[in-house]
């Protein structure tokens, strides 16, 4: 508890007080719709037609005139008067007692409203008549049709405004006959690390020298959310060379991201800056790894002071960065990353006080239950601890060591596509 902090803000509080200052994007383009994966709608798309446009069959088999006397049985035959395929409809008329074979997705023949599946006929052929069927199980009325309109009626909502588009959303846009939509503009997000200890890739270390990864574990995350990103590189740590980098950064940026530089050092300068340039509404959370974590405005760009140890970065970002970017693209509602309670199978030491993230290795037993076990280490200089990780174990506020075997909130950092 060296570094506890009574006065620091709790996670819960901070996250919904970054809400409050989150205006997002106002500009549009449109796009065709293969662009628009990852994007945000802009504005309502409302369906231009039915879905089905048409009445048609969900299965392989026999369509027919459905009737409620007895007539209907098992040893009812049923005359075979053509077929209907998708694409290629039956153009005649079926009257009581014949039917016709009738394939997924085909246009329901004029006379017929129910589709028996072709299992649950028998089939019988006669020299010079036209086959027939008889049932070896009476389907309900209307059973095996999909109804115009059944999926989508002309001049519904598909999407609504704030609505981030998915592979699935393509298709549903596709179907309709839409070729592009409105989206909003990307994100502009700015990057840079502070300190004069950091090294870019392809220059050999010095004594007391690391390679700068903060920029590239940034640029994984950002780019997988599919904003315009800016990097700025690496600065050492000079007040004017910062301040001339974060002034760049404001006014072409909508977000600007820095690592390293918020906490108490004598060489920390960006407190100072932000000061002088900004307004930061908060400095310090309770929570571990990522105590030392800015929030603030510089001219209209929000900003982000990340701490410097590798881990804490990208703690900080899934738990903060992360929602307030997608809000900023125009998504009404950010999904949250799932989370629910598994037992951990290893023992967790934990004082009370703030919240924690420990990087977990979620996983099946042989039973297929879901547990989880730490990944060793948790120290936020181990970046390899968050490669082995596949979700965070999150230890509430209140939460003290755990024995193995206890119940913990385990929250998944990748979601299926």
């Amino acid at each position: 508890m060296d570094d506890y902090d009574p006065n620091a803000m709790p996670v819960e509080k901070a996250r919904r007080f970054i809400q409050q200052f989150l205006a997002p994007v106002t500009e549009t383009e449109r796009v065709p719709i293969r662009e628009s994966l990852g994007r945000v709608v802009a504005g309502d798309i409302a369906s231009p037609l039915d879905v089905p446009n048409y009445d048609n069959s969900a299965m392989d088999g026999y369509a027919f005139q459905y009737t409620d006397d007895l007539s209907i049985n098992a040893t009812t035959p049923l005359n075979i008067i053509g077929t209907a395929f998708a694409g290629t409809p039956f153009s005649g008329m079926v009257n009581r007692g014949e039917c016709v074979r009738i394939m997924t997705g085909a246009m329901m023949p004029k006379g017929t409203d129910t589709v028996v599946m072709q299992e649950k006929v028998s089939l019988k052929e006669a020299l010079n008549q036209p086959s027939s069927i008889c049932f070896t199980d009476i389907p309900k009325p209307r059973a095996n049709v999909r109804y115009t309109g059944e999926d989508l009626k002309q001049g519904q909502i598909v999407f609504s405004n704030g609505h981030m588009m998915r592979p699935a959303d393509l298709g549903l846009v596709a179907s309709l006959g839409i070729e592009s939509i409105n989206i909003y503009r990307k994100l502009k997000v700015a990057i840079f690390s502070t300190g004069d200890e950091l090294v870019s890739l392809g220059t050999p270390l010095k004594t007391g020298q690391v390679y700068d990864s903060n920029r590239y574990t940034l640029h994984g995350m950002l780019t997988r959310m599919g904003v315009e990103l800016i990097d700025l590189g690496a600065i050492p740590d000079d007040p004017k060379l910062l301040e001339s980098t974060l002034l760049v950064a404001a006014s072409q940026a909508d977000v600007v991201i820095t690592s390293g530089g918020v906490s108490v050092g004598e060489a920390d300068y960006m407190k100072q800056l932000l000061t002088q340039h900004g307004q930061v509404m908060f400095w310090k959370l309770a929570m571990k790894p990522g105590r030392p974590l800015a929030y603030g405005k510089v001219g209209h760009a929000h900003y982000f002071g990340l701490p410097g140890n590798p881990v804490a970065v990208m703690v900080t970002f899934y738990q903060f960065v992360r929602e307030a970017t997608l809000r900023l693209m125009g998504q009404a509602t950010p999904a949250p990353l799932p989370t629910f309670q598994v037992q951990c199978t290893q023992a967790i030491r934990k004082l009370p006080g703030r919240t924690e993230f420990q990087r977990g290795i979620l996983f099946a037993d042989t039973d297929g239950l879901w547990k989880v076990k730490p990944t060793g280490a948790q120290g936020s200089a181990l970046l390899s601890s968050m490669s082995m990780a596949n979700c965070f174990i999150v230890l509430d506020v209140s939460v003290g060591n755990l024995d193995a075997g206890a119940c913990v909130q385990v929250q998944v950092m990748d979601g299926i596509v």
